[in-house]
């Protein structure tokens, strides 16, 4: 069992090692390769994700990213360190579980436990753009397969199956865009009907996924959509497991993966040993979990978590506090 670990940029320098410290501490057994990705290694070497990181998390047949400090603007030359490995590692889902925590999630009425599964590999981050000679009209290419709309499909119902879950719900825009989402949705729903798996099934569009995810986010229980929609509504899912700052990730490929916190690099509070790694510490539970089939120690991950989140944290000495307390619920 071999593990590649891409700190990052940022915070990603503190909360993955801690994250590492938390899996170790569950599966003993488990092997690090360190490998370099990120802002700071495109600076150095050109390359967002070296060709030898690539290799490297194809040989351990898993990485543990943490975070990526992107410009706001074009650079000639650099890709997204998550993107490029997304694309050349063929990682096409991307699961987000949102769990609600006694004391941390905005409202103790609703009790949310729901997995957004985004399709990982197409539609607008395909990253298709032109401008015109005249630089007044700038076109996006929006790409949808039937291939990997059934792909992400299959993967739902195996999720769906796993987990005993009792809907899916199928999220697009297909009254405006009747080609490219009306392909996928049929896609989804011809694989969901082949599978044999007795489900509900329903459909949202996603202005009124968005609408239900604000008032009514216990009604999801996975929901399954395209690459941008699955972007913007698991960050919105992700507010009722308190916040993008606690958000794990995982994603999948065929025998490879990539797990990460959703959270950014936070320059502002890098190095200052306040940034908080549950969101690292989940998101190696989510590889301990799908790609490691061990659910008895992702199951203590992430109930060790609750209780340290649910416990309060100090306005100071975050990262190594909560590294502690992990490491120390861990141990009992």
């Amino acid at each position: 069992m071999k593990l590649c670990v891409m700190p990052g940029d940022g915070i990603g320098k503190e909360v993955i090692p801690a994250a590492v410290q938390v899996l170790q501490a569950v599966l003993p057994e488990l092997e690090t390769v360190m490998a370099d990705a990120g802002w700071e290694t495109f600076e150095q070497t050109g390359n967002s994700v070296p060709a030898e990181t690539l290799q490297t998390i194809r040989d351990c047949g898993a990485g543990l990213f943490g975070a990526v400090q992107s410009p706001l603007y074009k650079v000639d030359g650099y890709r997204s360190a998550i993107l490029t490995m997304r694309q050349e590692l063929g990682l096409y889902a991307n699961i987000r579980p949102v769990q609600s925590i006694a004391g941390v999630t905005p409202s103790s009425e609703k009790q949310i436990d729901m997995i957004v599964v985004r399709e990982n590999s197409e539609g607008l981050y395909i990253g298709r753009e032109t401008v015109d000679p005249s630089g007044e009209t700038a076109t996006a290419e929006r790409v949808i397969t039937r291939a990997a709309s059934r792909r992400i499909a299959e993967q739902t119902v195996a999720l769906a199956q796993a987990q005993s879950r009792r809907k899916i719900t199928i999220v697009h825009k297909a009254n405006v865009l009747p080609l490219t989402d009306g392909l996928f949705r049929d896609s989804v729903r011809d694989v969901i009907a082949e599978s044999g798996l007795e489900i509900e099934v329903d459909e949202l569009l996603i202005d009124v996924a968005a609408l239900k995810m604000v008032g009514e986010p216990e009604r999801f229980d996975i929901a399954v959509t395209t690459n941008l929609f699955g972007d913007i509504l698991s960050d919105a899912a992700a507010h009722w497991g308190g916040g993008l700052g606690l958000a794990p990730s995982l994603n999948l490929g065929d025998g490879v993966a990539v797990a990460e916190p959703v959270h950014g690099s936070a320059p502002d509070i890098a190095g200052q040993g306040v940034a908080n790694p549950i969101a690292a510490m989940l998101s190696g539970a989510m590889l301990a979990r799908y790609v490691w089939h061990r659910p008895y120690q992702a199951d203590k991950i992430e109930q060790a978590a609750a209780a340290v989140m649910q416990a309060g944290l100090p306005a100071t000495g975050i990262t190594a506090f909560v590294t502690d307390a992990m490491l120390g619920r861990l141990a009992r």
